[in-house]
């Protein structure tokens, strides 16, 4: 069953979301994102997805101390991405009580560090984060993209004994147009010793029938909860 999972994302210590990973199009949501987190668990979620956006433009991280209040605060898996580009980084996420990370750019930048990452914390705590946009690979934030197709970046990975895949198409972020389930369902086929979390653009409960039918992993939830487009009760069947 496909687990539900919200995110949270991080500026300025708020609760904001973004269109496309544009920083000029931010929307604040919620001042405190503890507040936020610990409205979600009040509703049955289990865990969520938090990004440090601060992080992922000044690539390093920088919202642990939110990170810490919210996993200290509450009983929620969080994993965690944004800004992880050095061992001390990884090793702050960690400590500040992330129970995994999810490593995008660094995968593709320095591939013997995040194996060495995948080798010392295991495939469990790593989460290999494979942002798209027309088939290829992003980095930096979402603001490079690369020549490295989806495909052969995720073949190269399965290799390492990678078995979580976080994919955001960016061009669906935050316009709550529709989730690219057709990508999802081939990414199931392809690679089905991994466990695929689809992100970007999810705005209806139809469109979590069609990712759980198709036996994907997770789903991030984000812009569509905070303007109310799905409601966290109509999510209790996963819950």
């Amino acid at each position: 069953m496909i687990t539900i999972i919200p995110a949270v994302d991080i500026i300025g210590g708020k609760c904001v979301r973004l269109e496309q990973g544009d920083y000029r199009l931010k929307k604040v949501y919620e001042e405190d994102p503890l507040s936020v987190a610990l409205r979600f668990e009040d509703q049955g979620i289990k865990r969520i997805h938090v990004v440090d956006l601060d992080g992922a433009r000044a690539s390093h991280i920088v919202n642990y101390g939110t990170l810490e209040r919210i996993a200290s605060k509450t009983k929620l898996v969080v994993d965690f991405g944004g800004g992880i580009k050095s061992s001390s980084d990884l090793h702050i996420a960690f400590d500040s009580g992330a129970a995994m990370a999810v490593i995008g750019s660094i995968a593709v930048t320095d591939r013997d560090l995040f194996q060495d990452w995948l080798f010392a914390y295991g495939p469990e705590k790593i989460i290999l984060g494979a942002d798209v946009k027309e088939g290829k690979i992003a980095v930096s934030g979402w603001t490079d993209i690369t020549e490295i197709g989806l495909v052969d970046f995720l073949t190269y990975y399965k290799a390492f004994g990678v078995n979580q895949v976080l994919c955001t198409d960016i061009a669906r972020d935050g316009m709550m147009k529709g989730s690219s389930v057709e990508l999802y369902k081939k990414m199931v086929i392809d690679f089905p010793t991994m466990r695929i979390i689809a992100s970007g653009g999810i705005s209806s409960v139809d469109e979590l029938h069609q990712l759980n039918d198709a036996s994907v992993s997770g789903a991030i939830i984000g812009k569509a909860i905070y303007e109310g487009k799905i409601k966290l009760e109509e999510l209790r069947e996963w819950l």
